[in-house]
């Protein structure tokens, strides 16, 4: 039998920062004392996988067929799982992945999880994300699932937080605050204690407009999965990966 290798492939490019975001993310999460103990990645940043957003509600092109390249040119490199650095990304993924024969480790499933337990501790959360996202319901039905409802953002808000998502895809992170921080204030105001982050760009400008709401990070929750459930899928152990979805 051939020795695990325990390699993980990140699906990201979407957008490039977000994906430089998720690693840090894995890194801190490791608690590392030396190189060698950090988990091994491969890391494909397509930055021209077509706009996910623009797909589900804009009648753009899909991102499946290059989401299906950056799967198998990982899984030929040697990647035992698979992880997509980008929410949106997550409504395409039955379709893109289909067949592919190693598991992925869904942001969508694991912050449902991490938001259900602060839903049962009593904090009200609300969710931030691309329109698509928000259209899609992908992360609306995984809570419903867990018994948490969110509160979404007003149509006026949610155009806020779009422009506070392309200013930080654009490096205008200030613009992006700007957009975001009346948002946040007026989801407190409703009795929002915590925000999930569900767009790869927004955990960054929200901590530093977030105030007395706590953001719940998706990239932070899987990279802590990823550290998590290491060592034991590398070991094949039974009942290993828990959160982990396999693709048949």
């Amino acid at each position: 039998m051939t020795a695990r290798t325990g390699l993980i492939g990140v699906i990201g490019g979407m957008g490039p920062l977000a994906t430089v975001d998720f690693y840090r993310s894995v890194v801190a999460a490791s608690g590392a004392a030396r190189d060698q103990d950090h988990l091994p990645l491969l890391i494909w940043a397509d930055p021209r996988i077509p706009d996910r957003s623009d797909a589900i509600v804009g009648g753009g092109p899909t991102p499946v067929p290059m989401l299906r390249v950056a799967a198998e040119t990982l899984v030929a490199a040697g990647a035992e799982r698979l992880v997509v650095a980008c929410n949106t990304a997550h409504v395409f993924l039955d379709e893109a992945l289909a067949g592919v024969p190693v598991p992925l480790l869904s942001l969508i499933e694991e912050t449902a999880d991490a938001a259900g337990r602060l839903a049962a501790a009593g904090e009200r959360i609300a969710i931030l994300c691309t329109d698509g996202t928000l259209a899609s319901a992908v992360y609306q039905d995984a809570l419903e699932l867990r018994g948490v409802v969110a509160v979404e953002p007003t149509p006026a808000e949610q155009r806020a937080v779009m422009r506070g998502i392309r200013g930080a895809k654009a490096g205008a992170l200030g613009d992006a605050a700007a957009a975001l921080a009346p948002v946040v204030a007026s989801l407190r105001r409703r009795g929002v204690t915590v925000v999930l982050a569900a767009c790869t760009e927004l955990p960054g400008v929200l901590a530093a407009v977030a105030g007395q709401v706590r953001v719940l990070d998706p990239m932070a929750v899987a990279a802590e999965a990823l550290v998590r459930d290491h060592a034991a899928l590398l070991h094949g152990e039974p009942g290993a990966g828990a959160g982990v979805v396999a693709k048949k």
